[in-house]
């Protein structure tokens, strides 16, 4: 419950508080605010937020039942303190008056005003625990937040070693050999990572620029491969502007060359937005005899990041087969 919320709760019961204990009476009755009922009033107000502020917090205890009736006892001796104050020692003093017979024992008035200031106690007692709840709960989602950016922040740092490493076996595998491509490959790697180091830090970026980094990715991957043209990507976007987190897709691709047999073989990439709901589909064929499966730090990172970014709000199937990977993945990108 906000600060707002929790002040407006106060102020509507002291307003029912003061309704009922002079304006009501006064209306219907004709009855005057006496002095006692004054005094009565303020102790209230007083013992409601000693009670609110001190006891409560620091003596009540669900679980601890001598604790909790500890907390009681104590917002009663402070009631019965501050009224006695009030009006057995300060009223007679000043106006020679007193609300109480003269000769009342102690035991008895504060035996009496267990009674009086029970209702005061009650009500302070839920209202502050209203809000220790409350706080209780503002603080969980807090923790949770932190907790979950942290984890996205670490996530995040993966990403960019991973994906560096990767290319850069490629291309040395290119400089190796010698290849008139391998210039071409640093150049598009240099653009790429430019892109990336700046976007990483963001929490989203557009679609489309996401999908830019997939197909700088597959120019760079064609550099290397015989049959770039077996390399099928349809994309159908109607959003480009909507919200994605960076680098959510291109592990998929990254796997796929990877793990990939592009030997007169290639891929087929399919992405569309319909109702703003992201359908990304990968088909490639598999190394024959490989060891490798869709697995490591890529897909894993992805699959955090996705159960912490979009829970209940994407779905992810891969299928692998002794010849062919195959990832479906749709998130419900509305409102991010």
């Amino acid at each position: 419950m906000k600060k707002q919320q929790l002040l407006f709760l106060h102020i509507f019961y002291w307003c029912i508080y003061i309704l009922g204990t002079f304006i009501f009476p006064y209306l219907v009755f004709g009855a005057d605010a006496d002095y006692f009922k004054i005094t009565f009033a303020i102790t209230s107000f007083i013992c409601f937020y000693i009670n609110y502020f001190f006891v409560i917090p620091k003596f009540f205890n669900i679980q601890n039942l001598s604790k909790t009736l500890l907390a009681f006892l104590l917002s009663v001796f402070c009631f019965v303190l501050i009224r006695y104050c009030v009006e057995e020692i300060f009223s007679p003093y000043f106006f020679g008056i007193r609300n109480y017979n003269e000769k009342t024992s102690l035991s008895f008035y504060f035996y009496d005003n267990i009674y009086y200031s029970s209702t005061t106690i009650f009500i302070s007692t839920v209202f502050c625990l209203f809000k220790l709840m409350s706080d209780a709960e503002v603080e969980k989602r807090q923790l949770i937040e932190e907790k979950k950016n942290s984890e996205l922040q670490a996530l995040k740092t993966q990403i960019n070693p991973h994906f560096i490493f990767n290319t850069l076996n490629n291309i040395y595998s290119l400089v190796y050999q010698k290849s008139d491509k391998s210039l071409p490959a640093i150049e598009e790697l240099s653009q790429l990572l430019r892109y990336s180091t700046k976007d990483l830090e963001r929490d989203f970026i557009s679609l489309e620029k996401e999908i830019g980094y997939l197909e700088s990715l597959i120019e760079l991957e064609k550099l290397r491969i015989k049959n770039p043209e077996l390399l099928i990507i349809e994309k159908k976007i109607n959003f480009p502007n909507l919200n994605i987190s960076p680098m959510l897709l291109v592990p998929f691709v990254e796997n796929a060359f990877k793990h990939g047999d592009f030997s007169g073989k290639g891929f087929t990439l399919k992405i569309s937005d319909e109702n703003q709901k992201l359908h990304f589909h990968l088909y490639n064929f598999k190394k024959q005899r490989s060891k490798d499966s869709l697995s490591g730090i890529g897909i894993g990172n992805v699959k955090k990041r996705l159960e912490i970014l979009y829970p209940k709000k994407h779905e992810l199937n891969i299928i692998e087969t002794e010849t062919d990977f195959t990832v479906d993945l749709r998130i419900d990108l509305r409102n991010e």
